[in-house]
Order: structure tokens, then sequence, then C-alpha cells
């Protein structure tokens, strides 16, 4: 039986307002053909020209647990290659939506602003991938730009919804980029496709303290004009 206009509606604000940022999982691996649909309905994605520039390298398995060792260690001694600059200086009203979400994500967990210790820790999970059993790397061809960058964050957007309506979590981590030569040389991905971030993905822990976090998003007059 086929669903109503309005049905569908329904379903798909479920699955938008549903999708968060989950930072810990469950030690549960997905099923490959489940897995492999995911990953084929996420590429209906938008691009330019149908371009579709995206590079995915779905991780799982021994390679997953190669890097989850490798990455802390790799991060301590200070050995970063990042193929596209970082440098977030952020202002105004987006550096206190910056400060919010760090609060309130430490505040889940009662750590508070002075304890730089356990911030770090915290910090750190970001490289075992907070327990996830899967992670999805995207790269971009060498000789693409900001634009085709664009295409892979809708193509990421698609995936992160996909898994919602799938009953799995996300998380998007600009941090694993900055491992992208050691991603590389695990994975065996030639130097041409440069790494812009990752997705670690599962079955939530809803057990994590972490994940008792709920952030909220500025009103739309703050970020949307209509000309009518």
């Amino acid at each position: 039986m086929s669903l109503t206009r309005s049905e569908i509606v329904q379903c798909f604000e479920e699955v938008v307002m549903n999708r968060r940022s989950v930072r810990g999982f469950k030690p549960d691996r997905i099923d490959p053909e489940v897995l492999t649909r995911i990953f084929e309905l996420a590429q209906r994605a938008p691009s330019n020209c149908n371009t579709q520039p995206w590079q995915v390298h779905v991780v799982s398995g021994e390679p997953l647990e190669k890097l989850r060792q490798a990455m802390p260690a790799n991060f301590i001694q200070g050995k970063v290659t990042i193929d596209y600059p970082y440098e977030p200086k952020y202002h105004g009203v987006y550096k206190d939506r910056q400060y919010d979400a760090a609060d309130q994500m430490y505040s889940s967990m009662n750590i508070e602003r002075s304890d730089k210790d356990a911030r770090a820790e915290v910090f750190m999970r970001n490289f075992t991938f907070f327990g996830a059993q899967h992670v999805a790397f995207l790269f971009l061809p060498d000789d693409f730009g900001l634009r085709e960058a664009i295409d892979v964050g809708m193509y990421a957007q698609n995936l992160m919804l996909t898994l919602t309506a799938f009953g799995m979590a996300s998380c998007p981590q600009t941090s694993l980029s900055f491992h992208a030569d050691m991603v590389r040389e695990v994975l065996e991905i030639d130097l041409s496709s440069k790494l812009l971030f990752g997705i670690s993905f599962g079955y939530e822990n809803t057990e994590d303290p972490i994940n008792n976090t709920r952030m909220g998003r500025g009103e739309l007059n703050e970020t949307t004009v209509f000309h009518r």
C-alpha cells in the first residue's frame, strides 16, 4: 500500500528531526546487505552536472581496528596531515553556538570547563570513532575544488538521513581528516584522492551519557530571509 503525500511528509519530518550527531556506539555491526542498500540510496544525492565527485571508502573490521589503534597515537605524537586547510575562526553568533554546543556536550558528562584533562579525553574519542564499527571516509579528486566539495556535503547529508531512516546513528567528523596520509596508507588509496572528512556510524549506545546531548537550532529568521 502506497503512502499518501501527508504520510510521506510526516515520515520525512521524523527522519530530519531525529538525525543528530551521536558520539557513542554499540559494538554491533550492520548487516552487509543493509549496508549496501544504505549507500545505494545515499548515491542519489545531487551534484553539479551530475559529476558525483564523492569518493567514499566504507571501512569496517580489521582495517577499521588498525586505524582505531593508530590514530590516537598519531595525534598525540603530532603526526597530523591535512589535505584541506582547517582554520576555524568563529565570531559573534557563530562563536556563541560553538561554545553552547561544547557546554552542552561536556555538561551531559558532568565535566567542568576547568577540567582540561577530562575534556581532552573526550576529544580523543574522535580518533577511536566513538566505538563505531563503521566509518565512511569521504574523498574528493585533487583537481576538484570548493563547488565539488559542496556536492560531497550534499552526499553526506543524504547518507546521514538514510542511516537515520534505517534506525542507525552517525557523526560527521572533521577531526578524521587530520590523518589523511594514514588513512590513504591503510586503505591503499592513491594520493590523488584528498580526504575531506569522515562519518562514524552504526547503532547508538543509548547508555553512553554523551548521547544525552540534544543540540538546538537557531530561529529561522536568524539564518533565512524570504524575499516576497
